[in-house]
């Protein structure tokens, strides 16, 4: 029952949800990035390099052998590098994409902090700690004087 108890609470909990829904757009992420890698930077770059088309692009260590049948009896062994090529593409688009969305973010957090920028909405906890500085520089030079 505790057990229970303890899973409830953290399954309501806010972050759960978060993580969950940071999840899920994710995965849909990686859909797009991998539809924007294979479809849209991928043929111009197979265009510029005269058809060769990288996902095909292997070392060959040994030879596929077939038999008279034509059913291969030992398989080929390769070093698929075109493969890693398209994948790294992956990760630097994501990683590229990731940067600019952070970047984004703590811009809008740093303006929503200043208690003197009166375009976004500053959390009501910073407010207030900025009047409180104030009240507080306010009573120093009010001791100053004195």
């Amino acid at each position: 029952m505790k057990f229970l108890k303890e899973f409830k609470e953290f399954a309501v909990k806010g972050n759960m949800m978060d993580m969950a829904i940071g999840i899920i757009i994710g995965a849909a992420f990686n859909k797009v990035i991998d539809v924007l890698v294979k479809k849209i930077f991928m043929p111009p770059l197979t265009l510029m390099t005269d058809g060769l088309n990288f996902q095909d692009q292997k070392y060959v260590m040994r030879e596929a052998v077939t038999n008279a049948e034509g059913q291969i009896t030992v398989e080929e062994v390769a070093i698929e590098y075109g493969v890693l090529f398209e994948t790294f593409l992956d990760f630097v688009i994501v990683g590229l994409t990731v940067f600019l969305v952070v970047k984004a973010m703590n811009r809008l957090r740093s303006k929503a902090q200043d208690p003197k920028n009166e375009v976004v909405a500053t959390p009501k906890d910073i407010e207030l700690l900025s009047k409180l500085t104030d009240l507080m520089e306010e009573q120093n030079a009010l001791l100053k004087k004195n």
